[in-house]
């Protein structure tokens, strides 16, 4: 019965996203499907871009990391703000004094066409990769509680989830995306904070019991600043957090084509600023929720999930919270998998047809036909990845795509910080050797240092796959070049 409950909502759901689709859709050419005209309002902006970045994996990953973390995502997720008044007084200044439709077209224009199909490329991947793994942990979760019942292959589930979001982004693309993550966004706090509440009536706690409740169990450590070695130290997750913003936030098509679509460079500005201050509190309550499901399970005398990101299913979803955390979890699910998956397949297919088939140099109606036929290409694209996660089913999916940024990423903060902070030219040609082999030999180091002294790396492997293509590139660097 709760199977149909799931899938119901789920339709009743997607019936509302199509019905906005279609109300901002109207008369949509390229320039609305790439940049929303350049008249998207930045606070709705904002408050849609909560709910891109959350995605399915926090709604179900952050709160499951207690367990084996404690709160000590806080210190990642306090890097993230200072990383935002970064791209808002860095990055976002140059990407509207170019008026790009695309970020990678400014490593065109500083260093050369080798280093803007690079960027472009390293970005294909890593958002390809990154949302996809995103997008199967929901689909994994409605396979468990939804299809597996109705003997729906979990590859036929995927198909069918997928078509859904391209149903509703093929028109008007990022025209349409700034409204539908509003929506997806407020449905996702609102079964966040009605979730919270439904965990309060369980363990017969007001809100001043709940901070009393965190603030006194085990798993409400915070800081780590005694041990060097552990991935959870203060100083190793503050600063990867500064890291991964700039490179997962803006060098990200994804998230800056949103920036992109706001009237000028003002609006862009504050979009980011109130954008940071928010994510810092919603992380925070996720981060609580998981400290009381903890709770309350111990109180139940309940044994939990082996994996820590079927612990809120495992309460949600079948039922031990009631019928109404039941239709809320699903409604928050789904719309944080949505709102991630709808943007990213949107960048995807933006980064696609500008930057590598140009379609900016073709007639209108040739541009809008290839537009149409990569927007589908890239949509089966993602099935594939998301099946390729299904293979390797990893234990915890926001561990695995940081860890797969810091990889995938770190040529193109390289590259980016390169053209930003020195006048160095490069030899264009060599720089996609630089760009491949930097991750290699990052990968190569980590194992080595582990090896040898124990040492882990965490998610500054970002920050010295970053280094290193840097350093290639000084090295390959032959007089000097006017900084845009």
């Amino acid at each position: 019965m709760n199977g149909t409950y799931i899938l119901l909502t789920i339709l009743i759901y997607f019936a509302l996203l199509m019905l906005v689709a279609r109300l901002t859709s109207r008369k949509a050419d390229n320039d609305a499907f790439f940049r929303g005209n350049r008249q998207s309002p930045w606070y709705v902006v904002a408050f849609g871009m909560i709910g891109a970045s959350l995605s399915g994996v926090t709604f179900v990953s952050v709160p499951g990391m207690v367990r084996s973390i404690d709160m000590t995502y806080m210190q990642t997720v306090m890097g993230f703000f200072v990383g935002y008044l970064i791209i808002a007084h860095v990055l976002l200044p140059i990407y509207y004094k170019l008026n790009l439709t695309t970020i990678y077209s400014y490593l065109n224009e500083r260093i050369g066409r080798c280093s803007y199909k690079t960027g472009a490329s390293f970005f294909l991947l890593s958002k390809i990769i990154g949302a996809a793994a995103r997008l199967y942990l929901v689909c994994l979760i409605l396979q468990h509680y939804v299809f597996d019942s109705l003997h729906i292959p979990f590859s036929l589930s995927v198909i069918g989830i997928v078509i859904l979001i391209w149903l509703y982004t093929r028109k008007s693309g990022i025209k349409t995306i700034v409204w539908t993550d509003s929506l997806q966004t407020f449905c996702l706090l609102a079964a966040l904070g009605l979730i919270l509440y439904q965990v309060s009536c369980q363990m017969n706690l007001d809100v001043a019991g709940m901070v009393q409740a965190v603030a006194d169990s085990e798993h409400s450590r915070i800081f780590v600043f005694d041990d060097w070695a552990s991935k959870q130290n203060f100083f190793k997750q503050f600063f990867s957090g500064i890291f991964i913003t700039i490179v997962m936030t803006g060098l990200d098509q994804d998230m800056m084509q949103k920036n992109l679509s706001c009237r000028n460079l003002r609006e862009a500005q504050k979009n980011m600023y109130s954008y940071g201050l928010s994510f810092v509190p919603v992380n925070f309550l996720f981060l609580a929720l998981g400290v009381l499901l903890l709770l309350l399970a111990s109180q139940s005398g309940l044994s939990l999930p082996e994996k820590s990101d079927d612990i809120l299913p495992f309460f949600a979803a079948e039922g031990r919270l009631g019928f109404a955390t039941l239709v809320l979890f699903t409604i928050g699910i789904v719309a944080a998998a949505f709102s991630s998956a709808d943007s990213a397949l949107t960048a995807l297919t933006t980064s696609f047809c500008i930057d590598i088939l140009d379609i900016e140099r073709t007639d209108d109606k040739v541009a809008e036909k290839k537009r149409k036929w990569s927007h589908f290409f890239i949509s089966v694209v993602f099935i594939g990845f998301i099946l390729l996660f299904k293979a390797a089913n990893n234990d915890s999916i926001i561990d695995a795509i940081y860890t797969i940024a810091s990889y995938t990423y770190g040529p193109l903060l390289g590259l980016f910080v390169f053209g930003l902070f020195t006048r160095m030219n490069p030899r264009d040609r060599f720089v996609p050797y630089v760009a491949i082999a930097s991750p290699f030999i990052c990968f190569a180091i980590d194992r080595l240092v582990y090896q040898s002294t124990g040492y882990q790396f965490g998610y500054e492997m970002l920050m010295f796959n970053g280094l290193l293509t840097f350093t290639g590139l000084s090295l390959l660097s032959v007089g000097r070049k006017k900084k845009l």
